[in-house]
């Protein structure tokens, strides 16, 4: 069977993690808060509090379909800033049942996954790759981010509010006020962490989910920004076979290479 790489099978902006990856300033907040943003590095408890409670809301979820909208900036070799589309459509049952329909400027992805088997499915060019699966999602996107260096699109959204890690590499917080976000009244968070500014829109009430999140890049001049909006369905309808891959006739089985073992070696 044919093999692919590993960077080929990669997902992109929608892999990237909403606290791993964090960051930005994309709309300019009001002067007083602008002010206390720029003037301090301190981390208000009131917006870690939003973001605890966000996590732990999360966590009670068992199942739900969220669509997220993005655009990604990439910086050419010429220093020029080109901008990326995409939108990925998740559909989730804890603990074991996930399906995310990727489809952007550059390429289509879907992810398959039963409890038992994980797939990868490339539709325009009609490859795909399956391989033994661990009980649950977390699990899966471990081994899947270990062994084959895949990052599930969205997963902070079962990460999130799970560990402390995030929490931890936050070193400024601040609470920007109210917000809106397609009609949806919204608290407004700005953070700092290592080499990432980042917002997030959290929905106010009874259902905190997040609502639209904005990246940026401190590290690059260019200040490359990650935009991703969400919409949510917290009663989906779905069947067994949602998860499940079935191979059209003409698709063609590959292997999924293996991250080398000393890949993460400083040696």
């Amino acid at each position: 069977m044919k093999k692919i790489s590993r960077a080929g099978w990669r997902s992109q902006a929608l892999c990237i993690a909403l606290l791993a990856l964090a960051g930005t300033v994309a709309a300019a907040p009001s002067p007083p808060a602008a002010a206390a943003a720029a003037g301090s590095e301190a981390v208000d408890p009131a917006a870690m509090d939003a973001l605890d409670r966000m996590g732990a809301y999360l966590q009670t979820l068992t199942a739900f379909q969220v669509k997220a909208t993005t655009q990604r900036e990439e910086v050419l070799d010429n220093g020029m800033k080109v901008q990326y589309t995409a939108v990925a459509d998740l559909l989730a049952r804890k603990p074991d049942g996930l399906r995310v329909d990727v489809s952007g400027d550059r390429q289509q992805r879907q992810f398959f996954f039963d409890g038992k088997d994980f797939t990868l499915w490339a539709p325009r060019v009609r490859y795909y790759a399956s391989v033994p699966a661990p009980p649950t999602i977390g699990e899966l996107a471990d081994r899947l981010a270990e062994k084959f260096e895949i990052e599930l699109p969205l997963v902070d959204l079962f990460r999130w509010g799970a560990t402390e890690e995030g929490r931890r590499a936050v070193t400024a917080a601040v609470d920007l006020g109210p917000g809106s976000v397609e009609g949806t009244t919204c608290g407004h968070y700005a953070f700092r962490q290592d080499g990432l500014d980042w917002q997030i829109w959290i929905q106010k009430g009874d259902y905190p989910l997040p609502r639209k999140l904005v990246l940026t890049t401190t590290t690059d001049e260019a200040r490359p920004q990650f935009q991703a909006t969400y919409t949510w369905n917290l009663a989906p309808s779905f069947n067994e076979t949602a998860f499940t891959f079935d191979p059209p006739a003409d698709a063609h089985r590959i292997v999924l290479n293996e991250r080398p073992a000393d890949a993460g070696s400083s040696d």
